[in-house]
């Protein structure tokens, strides 16, 4: 009998797809094409809400927009870019349904801060009259970790429990805001010393409950925390652990 090619779901593995959600700047998108019943494929860029869910800024000019106004029902592939085989690199299949968010509610504003620092370039488009901001609901994914890790997973191993974190839009602003502007230089320890990267201007981009994100140009990093955080209050106890560790490093 041939052993079953899908593994149990771990840490591990949740771990990888959160971080594929969070750092990948695009992906391709199958939208459904009514009138042939065949699958449509797109480049899409992409960033995250608080929780991990995909957020697009689409146009009404793209034809994935209107295949998702028909039919929401879509699946996004988003990878690990690197050298060699592209298929030695993890790579994650979400399927999901797409959701168009009111631009002129508090949340849609707040979506619309996260994404800009994930896609400053975006600034250029983003009002636009014909641009809108969706999110997939995720309903399961598909994490291919490298050969024979193999994974089917379920929303709840894909997107962090936000539901203790009220008002955390708001709360998350400030403390990115105040980390770049006064707390530069833990910032970039985080990424040199905690994630290996190399040196450069890198600020904070995003915060949650999980972990928090950094940029620098076209690149995103994914720093996840110890453990989960229980609420608001353990942001700032997390970040100044976080930096001591990184400087003990140094030392």
């Amino acid at each position: 009998m041939a052993k079953d090619p899908i593994l149990p779901v771990d840490d591990e593995a949740r771990a990888l797809a959160k971080r594929l959600m969070r750092t990948a700047r695009s992906g391709a998108l199958a939208t459904n094409e009514a009138e042939s019943g065949m699958p449509f494929a797109s480049l899409v860029q992409v960033g995250t809400d608080l929780d991990g869910s995909p957020i697009m800024l689409t146009s009404q000019l793209s034809v994935h927009t209107r295949l998702m106004e028909a039919d929401p029902r879509c699946s996004l592939l988003l990878s690990s870019i690197g050298k060699g085989d592209p298929l030695a690199h993890p790579r994650l299949t979400v399927l999901a349904t797409a959701e168009r968010l009111d631009r002129e509610t508090d949340e849609a504003k707040s979506i619309r801060r996260r994404y800009l620092l994930q896609h400053p370039k975006a600034e250029l488009y983003v009002d636009f009259p014909d641009f809108s901001f969706w999110r997939l609901k995720v309903a399961s994914g598909s994490l291919n970790g490298g050969f024979g890790r193999a994974y089917r997973m379920a929303a709840e191993d894909l997107l962090t429990d936000v539901s203790e974190f009220f008002d955390f839009y708001e709360f998350e602003a400030g403390a990115v805001d105040h980390m770049n502007a006064e707390h530069s230089d833990a910032v970039a320890l985080y990424a040199t010393q905690l994630c290996g990267a190399r040196e450069g201007a890198w600020h904070l981009i995003g915060i949650d409950p999980e972990g928090i994100q950094m940029a620098m140009g076209d690149e995103i990093l994914r720093l996840s925390f110890p453990k989960a955080l229980a609420g608001p209050h353990e942001v700032r106890p997390m970040l100044i652990r976080l930096a001591n560790e990184a400087r003990s490093r140094i030392s």
